[in-house]
């Protein structure tokens, strides 16, 4: 009986020292996501940035800086598909849906979390998805 209560509080205490376990019961992930847990965002465009991808690659990833409505957050949003930054003007409401790898960058575009943090696939801009 005591080394069953022994081993549950040694096994209780040893979680936490897993990542995973960590994340999920602090509660500080839902804080540092932008998003706040959800999947989606609108926000307004603040402007039209170009970022250079990484080594080995060679290019300017178009991107939009985006202040989020909910809570006022300035992100970093990725435009997709060829000429898509053509319908995006400063001060339109845009649609952010989040892809990416648990706040890490996503391919050769640095600085553009989405993960959660961070980085943006699709793009909804007054009410037409592009």
């Amino acid at each position: 009986m005591i080394i069953t209560r022994k081993l549950r509080n040694h096994r209780r205490e040893q979680r936490w020292h897993d990542k995973q376990y960590k994340k999920a019961h602090l509660g500080t992930a839902l804080k540092a996501n932008p998003f706040g847990g959800a999947s989606h965002a609108k926000g307004i465009v603040l402007e039209k940035v170009g970022v250079e991808a990484k080594q080995p690659n060679s290019a300017i990833r178009k991107c939009v800086r985006v202040q989020l409505i909910k809570n006022g957050k300035k992100i970093t949003a990725f435009v997709p598909n060829d000429g898509c930054l053509n319908f995006i003007e400063e001060n339109d409401e845009v649609l952010v849906a989040g892809f990416g790898r648990k706040g890490h960058a996503v391919g050769d575009i640095p600085g553009v979390l989405d993960g959660k943090l961070f980085a943006f696939e699709e793009q909804q801009v007054n009410g037409f998805r592009i």
